[in-house]
């Protein structure tokens, strides 16, 4: 198998993530074979073999011949999913333990801050309020992690280790050490029923769109030491129906909500998510991964397909994810 060429597609993201720091990365480790940052004339399409792509406009991808493997910069596939003219090769889902590290800090630290009342201690903070409430024990609350892959998994473990009763929600069975896992639309229900803390990292699929709404906020526990429950979603933006959270958050249904991810990115300034009281509110940075690690990756990758190896970490497009 020759050293085919590798095409970069990337649309959108931070300044880490800037088409120009791709290109100079992946020549840094690729430097056997071209690497081609699109859009460029001067190539033929016949020549790329590989792909390396962020949300890749629908059909371009469809203009290469040749292509062998498709590699997915971010974690999140639904908008290549989305694409009817995708080529039907591999496509491989970035899963570098870096992504998994920045992953856990997030969720551990906003399960944390909605734990120790931070909220409530900031406000008063500001009104300059010397007023603190009694402090529960972290084995008086339950996290529950609905999505238990290698990013929920995790999170679920160090939740654990900290002291948090940790329970788990996943599509298929799934075991974990000391966590209560439960699968499949039937236990969903028992799942939410004893939840405090909801942290969603599930993948966005038909199935799962708009599936953090009223219906299922309402089926969270209501009995812990915080009284409403606490939403953190840092999956995907389109698992969530917005106007339901904020209406949830305004009658007492979800007691506050941290969120990283929104239908709409960047968030229109005019979305009441900026200035709600009870919303953290970050700017989808919460896996915000190394993209040296992720680069080095992709190159290992194509190296081990071409000696005759197995991809890692290939998508299962039946499902998905």
């Amino acid at each position: 198998m020759g050293k085919g060429a590798l095409a970069l597609l990337v649309h959108g993201g931070t300044e880490n993530w800037s088409p120009r720091r791709w290109k100079a990365r992946f020549d840094e480790v690729c430097r056997d074979r071209p690497v081609l940052l699109l859009p460029d004339a001067s190539f033929d399409p016949a020549a790329v073999h590989y792909a390396a792509v962020w949300k890749p406009q629908p059909g371009e991808l469809a203009a290469f011949p040749h292509l062998r493997v498709i590699f997915n910069l971010g974690a999140g596939v639904d908008a290549l999913m989305a694409d009817k003219s995708l080529p039907d090769v591999p496509l491989v889902r970035v899963a570098v333990s870096d992504l998994t590290a920045r992953m856990t800090e997030y969720v551990v630290l906003h399960v944390l801050m909605h734990h120790r009342q931070e909220l409530y201690l900031r406000e008063s903070q500001r009104e300059k309020r010397w007023a603190p409430k009694s402090q529960w024990a972290a084995g008086a609350i339950t996290v529950g992690i609905m999505g238990l892959g290698t990013l929920g998994a995790d999170a679920a473990e160090v939740l654990r280790r900290i002291g948090f009763r940790v329970v788990g929600w996943s599509r298929s069975p799934k075991r974990i050490d000391g966590v209560e896992c439960f699968h499949g639309e039937a236990l969903l229900e028992p799942f939410l029923l004893q939840t405090d803390i909801l942290v969603c990292l599930l993948p966005l699929t038909p199935e799962t769109r708009h599936v953090l709404g009223r219906g299922l906020f309402a089926k969270l526990n209501r009995k812990s030491p915080m009284g409403a429950p606490v939403l953190i979603n840092a999956g995907r933006g389109g698992l969530q129906n917005e106007a339901d959270i904020l209406q949830c958050l305004d009658d007492g249904t979800l007691g506050a909500a941290s969120l990283d991810v929104y239908a709409t990115e960047p968030l229109p300034t005019d979305s009441p998510f900026w200035s709600h009281p009870r919303v953290v509110l970050t700017p989808h940075n919460a896996a915000d991964t190394d993209a040296d690690e992720i680069s080095k990756y992709v190159a290992q990758q194509i190296e081990r397909f071409e000696a005759g190896g197995a991809l890692e970490n290939i998508v299962d497009r039946g499902r998905g994810y």
